[in-house]
């Protein structure tokens, strides 16, 4: 805990996240009596009072978190999706996971990670910020917010979507979930920190689960340690090979990868460890997933931030067939890429960029006359929305944008991203 309350003071975000996350203010330092205040809503604290709520909470959530009753199956957990040993991702490299009551209801999109998502700003149609030096007079368009189409902002509320999804933990309400936190074995542990009598309202019961597991995956240590090799390498206590750091000049290069314009590399003007994401909203055109059983329908599309799965911007034809970029840490553990899970393979992805518009044909399917169906998971409607800044942007027949070694050495660096915890015979792998 003690690792997380100096991050909280050093980070730019300082306590304001966790007062927002926990739901108090925090008054000077004073002496308390109760450790951990009760309430789902306990209203002022004093420090004191404030971290031994945040830790309690923490501890609360990462019970919750590996808890399989929370699910109406009774087998199925946050971490069976996003797994400790794999970055809080998906441990297996199917497309999309079973859930549902009975497990046998398929998800629509991949499983993100958990880790670093606690630099992402809340959801807005115009965010004002640059790269460059602080400049902030340049409109970066739609940006932030949770899940691939950004349709929540606080970990509270991303924490109740699997929670009742009818295709994930599949609870048909609020009560259910409660239901079970009654009988969990931390139930005497959730009392003592929001009142005996909390059960007694299904709706404080069910605010005060999300808000445990939100307060834990606010844990730097699990969730943003900030340990790769790069991270080492960024602060001078280590070195890259030369494949590693040609790697990195190609992934800067604006003519090459290009990958740093919506990846950011950089440690931020104040000093803050680089995220891997600007958190914007791009189209990449990822091939169609025929093993997402919602694809069978050639009339279903996901198109991202016009929905289906958010529909606050189901007519803006502008925003159709955009996601949010994640972030890059720990990808080299992933095995399914983007939204849909097409991808299994890093080397793959980074072709893709390569070469998606040079040599379409190698990823897109055929038409009945020997056409490649271009872009096939995007209605041509849409096609202006696609990204064709470098690497993309080539005529059929071009040299691709980046040459096989160089995509090797793309892939040696963003190796570097995975957090020390994560390689394997680590201790703090082991103890996750």
């Amino acid at each position: 805990m003690a690792t997380k309350i100096i991050w909280l003071l050093r980070s730019g975000m300082a306590l304001g996240l966790a007062a927002t996350a926990i739901g108090f203010a925090i008054l000077p330092l004073r002496q308390s009596s109760a450790a951990v205040t009760g309430g789902v809503h306990p209203g002022p604290m004093s420090r004191t009072q404030a971290y031994a709520r945040a830790e309690a909470l923490t501890e609360l959530g990462r019970k919750m978190f590996s808890d399989t009753s929370l699910s109406a199956s009774g087998v199925q957990a946050c971490a069976s999706c996003h797994d400790p040993h794999h970055a809080f991702a998906p441990a297996t490299a199917t497309p999309v996971e079973m859930g549902g009551p009975h497990m046998d209801q398929p998800g629509q999109r991949a499983v993100p990670t958990l880790r670093y998502l606690q630099a992402i700003p809340s959801f807005t149609e115009h965010f004002y910020d640059s790269e460059d030096e602080g400049d902030e007079s340049v409109d970066n368009g739609p940006t932030g917010g949770l899940t691939w189409d950004g349709r929540v902002d606080h970990g509270s509320d991303q924490a109740k979507i699997p929670l009742l999804s009818p295709f994930e933990m599949g609870n048909k309400d609020e009560a259910q979930v409660v239901a079970s936190l009654r009988k969990a074995v931390y139930a005497e542990d959730f009392r003592e920190i929001f009142g005996q009598d909390i059960f007694g309202s299904a709706g404080d019961a069910f605010q005060g689960a999300v808000e445990a597991l939100s307060t834990f995956e606010q844990s730097g240590a699990d969730f943003y340690p900030y340990s790769s090799r790069y991270d080492a390498f960024l602060a001078g206590k280590g070195t890259l090979t030369a494949q590693e750091l040609h790697g990195r000049e190609l992934f800067e290069d604006p003519a090459k990868g290009n990958c740093s314009s919506c990846h950011l590399s950089e440690p931020a003007n104040d000093g803050e460890p680089p995220q891997f994401s600007d958190f914007g909203f791009l189209g990449l055109a990822v091939p169609r997933n025929m093993a997402i059983p919602a694809n069978s329908d050639p009339d279903y599309h996901d198109l991202g931030l016009c929905g289906p799965q958010r529909t606050d911007f189901s007519n803006r034809p502008e925003y159709c067939g955009l996601f949010r970029t994640p972030t890059l840490r720990n990808v080299a553990l992933k095995k399914s890429f983007f939204h849909n899970g097409y991808f299994h393979s890093l080397r793959d992805v980074v072709s893709f960029y390569a070469t998606r518009d040079s040599d379409p044909g190698r990823w897109y399917p055929k038409n009945a006359d020997g056409t490649i169906r271009k872009y096939d998971d995007v209605p041509q409607v849409y096609w202006d929305n696609l990204n064709q800044d470098p690497p993309f942007g080539r005529k059929p027949g071009d040299p691709p944008a980046l040459t096989e070694s160089e995509i090797d050495d793309i892939v040696a660096f963003l190796g570097t991203l995975t957090d020390a915890d994560q390689l394997p015979g680590s201790t703090q792998q082991a103890a996750h």
